[in-house]
């Protein structure tokens, strides 16, 4: 891939440097849209590797670098994260987090310490034609941070013929990469149904106008819309969860006028997705007029499916085969979710799950932490993209 004939290589200094790197960021977790630090750090680090370009301040704190070879060819984009999770670190290590009741539970931190690992590569030599995007998107956790990077006006002169990203995954063998043509995490959103009555005296509850009865209805009715009976890897699978639900005031003498219900719909595509949303909506709106409550529905947190290209995906198999990296589907695809995907309605993309180790505590788990030894094997699998993309 370089254009001096030898691919650069990362040395003892890099990986000690990078690991460090990676435990500072973990210290100081931002959660989604507040990275301001995190993407300071990050801008900070790539400037010293010499882009062509830096772009910063996409959809949020996003930062993006281009490492461009001066020759036609395809521009590959290859994506991590910048934020944390409202979980207080209890791992106990050393480079524990400093933020209370803020972590990086999910890896990101390891995520961007690979892209670093890139930046210092790609900043040596340049690919042998085409370019490299390196992105840093934030707010992945809420679901809004690549939806709000691909529609920035300022990522136009970026938009990439490919995007891949690595996300780490415990339950699969160490440095062993899970990959899947087709959906690989599913699409997912949550709704709020609020429905609104009229309060009274408890001692004339009659007087009022309750929410108990529809919610009493309303929350095992959702969850019977779903098939999560059915193997996630079929089509029809999809999943509803009540997550959250409240009536009233923490009160003896008012009956309650006023209620929330929380849910987290899910669905292994986009088209079904869009059904099961029809069918709670329906739903809410028949138990809410036949109790004469008022009902307001909202959306937060929407993911759409992470679908793998084909093409993306046959890539990645002949790169991780050339450098002898085991792969399979193993548990792919995923009921959690990914906003990588919003990446693929331009680009032929592949998410791919690079094994933290069988016994690694799960994502999200307070004593979660990200596998330091992770980060030249990511950037190793990157770079063998690379050469199969850019020669």
């Amino acid at each position: 891939m370089a254009t001096t004939g030898t691919p650069p290589r990362l040395g003892n200094a890099d990986i000690a440097e990078l690991t460090e790197w990676r435990r500072d960021l973990h210290r100081h977790p931002e959660l989604s849209g507040e990275e301001e630090r995190t993407a300071a750090t990050v801008t900070a680090m790539l400037r010293d590797t010499a882009p062509d370009a830096i772009v910063s301040g996409l959809g949020g704190h996003g930062v993006a670098a281009l490492y461009d070879s001066g020759i036609a060819g395809p521009r590959v984009l290859l994506r991590c994260e910048l934020d944390g999770l409202p979980i207080a670190d209890l791992s106990g290590s050393a480079h524990r987090s400093t933020v209370a009741g803020k972590g990086h539970q999910c890896g990101h931190d390891g995520h961007m310490a690979i892209l670093a690992a890139m930046a210092r590569l790609l900043g040596r030599a340049r690919p042998a034609k085409g370019s490299v995007v390196l992105m840093f998107q934030p707010a992945e956790e809420d679901g809004s941070g690549a939806n709000l990077v691909v529609n920035d006006p300022a990522f136009a002169p970026l938009q990439p013929d490919y995007a891949f990203a690595i996300h780490n995954m415990p339950g699969v063998a160490f440095g062993q990469v899970a990959v899947i043509a087709g959906p690989a995490c599913c699409a997912s959103r949550g709704v709020k149904f609020r429905l609104t009555g009229r309060t009274a005296h408890a001692s004339q509850p009659e007087t009022g106008l309750s929410p108990m009865v529809a919610v009493s209805k309303l929350m095992p009715a959702l969850t019977a819309l779903a098939n999560g009976s059915v193997a996630t890897s079929n089509p029809d699978f999809t999943l509803v969860t009540i997550t959250h639900a409240e009536m009233g005031a923490p009160a003896f003498g008012v009956s309650p006028g006023e209620a929330q219900v929380f849910a987290t719909l899910r669905a292994l595509t986009d088209a079904k997705m869009e059904a099961l949303v029809a069918a709670a909506e329906t739903l809410a709106r028949e138990i809410a007029a036949a109790e004469g409550l008022a009902l307001e529905i909202a959306y937060d947190d929407i993911f759409v499916t992470c679908d793998n290209n084909p093409e993306a995906v046959a890539i990645v198999a002949r790169a991780l085969d050339a450098i002898g990296v085991p792969h399979g589907p193993f548990s792919l695809p995923l009921r959690g979710s990914e906003d990588f995907g919003s990446f693929g309605k331009a680009a032929s993309m592949a998410l791919m799950m690079l094994g933290a180790g069988e016994d690694s505590r799960a994502l999200h788990n307070p004593d979660f932490d990200f596998p330091d030894d992770l980060i030249a094997r990511g950037a190793e699998i990157y770079m063998s993209i690379l050469r199969e993309i850019l020669g």
